[in-house]
């Protein structure tokens, strides 16, 4: 059966999970994603499914378009601000370019500077506790997965391996 474009972006948004923030701005301290490494993470899931992102500006507006090989599309766009030196421009531009991939494939971001205002942490996840138990159950017997388990807990590695190598005994 041939899976539609809709279809194919939730697997893909799957198989990408969170991005981290991996670049810093120098003027305010604060990380985002860089677009070339966002695009490179992208790039292997798009293809895998059959589709492939384009970004076009066109009347004055950044447009993050995704075509399915097989037919369909979906977009994003945001309107350029006409008042712009050239400089301004292209860092607008690049800024465009991410949010509307970002907001196009509904992609979580690691929101380090929200969670530093916000100043809530997660529990940590520990091993042999009631909360580790019922985590093993939900991804077992409930399909969690090990996602799903870190939107509650921040999780060690170790305790992250035991929860992706975990076999329940039958």
């Amino acid at each position: 059966m041939k899976q539609n474009i809709y279809t194919k972006l939730f697997d893909l948004q799957n198989e990408l999970g969170t991005i981290s923030k991996d670049a810093t701005n120098p003027f305010y301290k604060s990380k985002y994603f860089d677009i070339n490494s966002l695009i490179g993470q992208l790039k292997p899931l798009l293809q895998k499914h059959n589709l492939i992102l384009l970004q076009p500006i066109t009347d004055n507006q950044v447009r993050s378009i995704i075509y399915d090989l097989d037919g369909g599309s979906v977009e994003s766009s945001m309107p350029l601000p006409t008042d712009l030196d050239a400089q301004k421009l292209g860092s607008a531009i690049t800024y465009f370019r991410r949010y509307t991939l970002q907001s196009l494939l509904a992609l979580q971001a690691v929101d380090d500077d929200g969670n530093l205002a916000s100043k809530t942490t997660k529990p940590k996840l520990i091993d042999n506790t009631p909360q580790f138990k019922n985590a093993l159950e939900g991804m077992s017997k409930k399909g969690y997965t090990i996602n799903d388990i870190k939107k509650h807990y921040t999780l060690t590695k170790e305790i992250e391996s035991k929860l992706l190598n975990f076999k329940i005994d039958e």
